[in-house]
């Protein structure tokens, strides 16, 4: 069966983004060290060679929210952006991207198309599926998008590697997520690897 993953790096004091994300900044302020662990670190091992394959492994499509596709807020106006991606995106598949200004499909180099909506989370992950073909959906992110889905019961495996380092500010993941108290379901770890740069903690959602 298919399932709903996500995956977030992040540091001590709980942030997955830094602040003041910018064309020069894509992951906000300082937010890029969050990654050294699959972007060439000389001390990453096996344990990161392996999250790096989980982290990379095919899914059919993707969700993501406005502020992941790009800096630009607002109505999209005469804007040209077409992700931070360049002509041929990561992707390969579907991505649906979800924003109060929707706009028409967007068709890249190498099979990946964005479609942008105006819809709840629940009939964004829907929608994702029914592009899928029948393969696992990813949340990209952002924070909203992924703690929406949290609150949802929509994310069936969390891959959060712990990073060694304080940001101080920018976007936290585990906040505004006190429906969690009450649903009839919860997460636990079902794999713990660590390494010299990073500890990889995999979550999976569990019924209460």
């Amino acid at each position: 069966m298919a399932d709903t993953t996500c995956h977030m790096s992040i540091s001590l004091d709980g942030f997955v983004a830094g602040p003041d994300q910018s064309r020069e900044h894509p992951l906000g302020k300082r937010g890029r060290e969050l990654h050294g662990w699959h972007l060439g670190d000389e001390r990453a091992n096996e344990a990161d060679a392996t999250a790096a394959r989980r982290l990379l492994r095919p899914r059919g499509a993707y969700v993501m929210g406005r502020n992941m596709f790009g800096p630009i807020r607002g109505e999209w106006g005469e804007s040209d952006w077409k992700g931070w991606w360049g002509d041929e995106p990561p992707y390969h598949h579907p991505v649906v991207v979800l924003t109060h200004h929707p706009r028409p499909p967007l068709e890249m180099a190498g099979g990946t198309t964005f479609h942008f909506v105006d819809e709840t989370v629940e009939r964004a992950v829907a929608r994702a599926f029914g592009l899928a073909g029948g393969q696992d959906v990813r949340l990209g992110g952002g924070v909203s998008v992924v703690q929406a889905c949290l609150r949802e019961g929509l994310v069936d495996e969390m891959h959060v590697p712990v990073v060694p380092t304080i940001l101080g500010a920018g976007e936290r993941l585990f906040d505004n997520l006190d429906a969690l108290r009450r649903a009839p379901y919860g997460y636990e770890c079902v794999d713990f690897r660590p390494s010299a740069r990073v500890a990889h903690v995999v979550l999976a959602r569990v019924a209460r």
